[in-house]
């Protein structure tokens, strides 16, 4: 009788290609997982827009054209030196605008919000008070997707990734 060496026997061929096989299945599950975390983040994406318009009155919005809703953390708005808490804060602007709340609301995909807009039966004055108050502005959002990656958008719509959203309170833009 031959004695053959302990790995060329017949059971721990057998057992090397269980054990080889398993390998490869775990090697292909945690690449599928992988690739459905990406998948699953990318299906939520949110892309923040910020744009004026003048139809049918002078107004600025926010609009998102990601594939899933976008949370924003915070909004911070300053003219010059000086953060803005409220819109009425802005110097010389017009008293005849409607609002809507910006820092920390949800907005879904595929919809757009008028931050800001003249009412429709502003005059001409108010046209201008409102075209120069806006145009000294700066604009800066924080948001996130529902799985904690955060971006950051300026008023020129330049975006880019940020770990988290931090801003202090005299900065936060309440309204």
């Amino acid at each position: 009788m031959q004695d053959t060496k302990w790995y060329r026997k017949p059971e721990m061929v057998v057992a090397f290609s269980a054990l080889f096989m398993s390998l490869v299945t775990t090697v292909v599950g945690i690449y599928s997982a992988y690739i459905d975390r990406a998948y699953a983040r990318a299906s939520v994406w949110p892309n923040l827009v910020m744009y004026r318009s003048a139809v049918p009155t002078l107004s600025f919005h926010i609009s998102n054209r990601g594939t899933g809703p976008a949370l924003i953390k915070y909004a911070k708005i300053n003219d010059g030196e000086n953060y803005i808490k409220y819109w009425k804060d802005i110097p010389d602007f017009p008293t005849t605008t409607v609002q809507s709340h910006i820092g920390g609301m949800t907005l879904p995909s595929n919809e757009s919000i008028p931050a800001i807009a003249l009412h429709e039966k502003s005059s001409q004055e108010h046209n201008q008070m409102f075209r120069k108050s806006m145009s000294s502005l700066t604009i800066e959002l924080c948001y996130c997707s529902i799985y904690e990656e955060c971006w950051f958008i300026d008023r020129n719509n330049n975006t880019r990734s940020v770990p988290s959203c931090e801003i202090s309170e005299e900065q936060r833009f309440l309204q």
